[in-house]
């Protein structure tokens, strides 16, 4: 049952929670970070918006529902990189195949895409932005909000649940992050296994000195485009 913290027979018990200090220090890093971000960046993301628009029509912001902490919903917004309506059955039965055990489709390059590597539902456009991860600045919108975090595992599509075991949902333990162990370890060139492993890794290790290694990381892999597909 979503938000249930209560350990089960199908349930795994949660890594102890950290205290009311590192919560709120974490806190206050989230929206010194985000808050001025996003204010000083306003006109290059209405820049890309207008942008987004031109290229197809519909929406600029896509917006979806994840899960998050406790395995409550939110909903994530980021930058429209599909063409409007497009059916989300490919990405679904795709990621069903990953979480069992397929090996991932790969690129021209060879790595393993956690994405599909061959979308005719991404726009001209939309393809830029997933590659340069541009298409993620709105989610720093969630961090501010306190749906996310700067630092944490991958904000998870509902259908991704059906095919969890039962220690994966340990990474629900923590809130959802921008960046993440798995971002800065390779991201795309890992299978779903092993990104799910380095999220976990991630709950059992948390502080805030390993979010400020990460967050450190995150620039070059952005920047050189390691592992993205």
């Amino acid at each position: 049952m979503p938000g249930d913290r209560t350990p089960t027979a199908s349930r795994p018990a949660l890594p102890p929670e950290e205290t009311r200090i590192a919560r709120a220090v974490r806190r206050l890093l989230d929206i010194l970070v985000a808050g001025p971000v996003l204010l000083f960046s306003s006109p290059f993301l209405l820049a890309i918006m207008l942008i987004i628009r031109l290229d197809s029509p519909g929406s600029a912001i896509f917006s979806q529902e994840r899960i998050g902490l406790n395995e409550l919903p939110f909903t994530v917004h980021k930058f429209r990189t599909m063409y409007s309506e497009a059916d989300p059955t490919p990405h679904r039965e795709y990621i069903a195949q990953l979480v069992g055990g397929a090996t991932a489709q790969r690129a021209d390059d060879g790595q393993a895409l956690f994405k599909l590597a061959v979308d005719d539902r991404v726009t001209p456009v939309g393809g830029f932005l997933r590659k340069t991860s541009l298409d993620e600045l709105p989610q720093l919108w969630n961090v501010l909000r306190g749906d996310m975090s700067l630092v944490g595992p991958r904000p998870v599509v509902p259908y991704e649940l059906e095919h969890y075991s039962t220690d994966q949902f340990r990474r629900f333990a923590v809130k959802p992050g921008l960046t993440g162990l798995w971002q800065v370890s390779g991201r795309n060139e890992k299978t779903y296994t092993e990104m799910v492993d380095l999220d976990l890794a991630y709950v059992e290790r948390r502080s805030l000195s390993l979010d400020l290694s990460i967050l450190l990381k995150t620039f070059p892999v952005v920047i050189e485009r390691k592992g993205v597909a």
